[in-house]
């Protein structure tokens, strides 16, 4: 496995290929940019995979100790590498770094860390596509992947008297683990799985009060039932109509969720899988439901502001904690690579996915924007396969060959 360092001059390094053929680019070493980067190759396809980092897999590393997957180990592995079978059930976010180290050996894959791509546009001679990377460099690739993660760049709403606020305030991405707030008093915003997880992992550390900002209830399904994981049930209704999954989701929440309505989480109005195609994934239950029940995680509404040193919620109350984490969520961050090719939507999400490429932008493929209820690393693995067989069979002259 090709992994050095990039240098400052691009004739200086030998890492990055300067040679007239294209490869294939892939851009972020993740698991999307790991997996795309065997398909290829599986299909006898050069793939050079470019990575800002030191490292593959940098945004899992930077992840919060408690962290496990939701999805099973069964159904998170990669193409032509299974998770293994001592890893559990439930993987550990140090595993999932280890998989990935050991995937990107095992597959012999073409990496170059410390290479960031900029920009991306087509070549001058329009069979292909020029990067504009790190030290200068222009890189003439056939076909390009976009694989900078679905987690790219923290994002904290711009809260009015949010930047004179002097307490301490940090996104979820800088929490670690408990130790820092045991007998602190910490508001967590944001209750998502991220925002929940932290909530009960802060409680279970020995902070002195937890209380979790939420704007909009959230839906709340046990991670397993009688070992029937949530996931299977997700990639069971994958293609079924929302509206029907909407109704088979309600009676089977009531029969599995308490209701939570006293302790300020009512039941939501709207259906489990038409907040999944706006983006809401379920919160998968790893100890809230208890930790609400027992009055040992209080539900308080949304932040507004943040005034006097104090923060002000949505129902006017103020509130003075010793530290806010906000579980906010992340940016995709697209916008400057290719915002000016007219392929992201309005919420700078690619218009197409997956082995699908723009009609104004053919041979430029996005993997791992799209958060769905079967589980992230399972369509990615799914989207690689179908992403590289495309560009096998129609990539053109431009397409590098491996040798046979």
């Amino acid at each position: 496995m090709a992994d050095s360092n990039a240098d400052s001059t691009p004739s200086a390094d030998p890492a990055v290929p300067t040679h007239p053929d294209r490869p294939v680019y892939v851009i972020g070493g993740g698991p999307g940019g790991l997996a795309a980067a065997y398909a290829l190759r599986a299909q006898g396809v050069r793939a050079v995979v470019l990575e800002k980092s030191d490292r593959v897999g940098a945004s899992w590393r930077r992840h919060y100790d408690r962290l496990r997957l939701h999805t099973t180990r069964r159904l998170s592995g990669l193409p032509g590498l299974a998770m293994p079978r001592s890893f559990g059930r439930w993987v550990s976010r140090d595993n999932v770094v280890r998989y990935l180290e050991k995937y990107a050996e095992y597959h012999e894959l073409e990496i170059v860390t410390g290479v960031e791509v900029s920009r991306v546009e087509p070549s001058a001679d329009g069979n292909g596509w020029l990067l504009h990377a790190t030290g200068g460099r222009e890189l003439t690739g056939s076909a390009v992947v976009v694989a900078t993660g679905y987690n790219h760049t923290p994002h904290v709403p711009e809260w009015p008297g949010r930047d004179a606020y002097k307490g301490e305030l940090l996104h979820a991405g800088e929490y670690r683990d408990p130790a820092p707030y045991a007998g602190r008093d910490v508001l967590v915003v944001g209750v998502g799985n991220t925002g929940a997880e932290i909530a009960v992992d802060l409680i279970e550390g020995g902070a002195s009060r937890v209380r979790l900002s939420v704007r909009t209830a959230p839906h709340i399904v046990r991670r397993s039932t009688a070992g029937w994981a949530a996931q299977y049930t997700g990639v069971l209704v994958r293609r079924l109509p929302v509206g029907l999954v909407d109704r088979l989701a309600r009676p089977l929440a009531k029969v599995s969720v308490p209701d939570l309505s006293a302790h300020g989480l009512p039941r939501p109005d709207t259906g489990l899988y038409s907040r999944v195609t706006e983006g809401a994934i379920p919160v998968q239950d790893v100890g809230l439901i208890d930790a609400v029940r027992k009055g040992r995680v209080e539900i308080v509404a949304a932040v507004e502001a943040f005034e006097d040193g104090k923060v002000v919620l949505a129902d006017g109350t103020r509130v003075e904690p010793d530290a806010v984490i906000a579980a906010t969520g992340y940016a995709r961050a697209l916008e400057g690579l290719v915002g000016h090719l007219d392929v992201l939507d309005t919420r700078g999400r690619p218009i197409v996915h997956g082995a699908r490429t723009p009609d104004n932008a053919p041979g430029l493929y996005f993997t791992g924007y799209a958060n769905p209820i079967s589980g992230m690393l399972r369509e990615l693995a799914i989207d690689a396969v179908k992403i590289a067989k495309v560009i096998a069979r129609d990539g053109g002259r431009q397409v590098t060959r491996l040798p046979a």
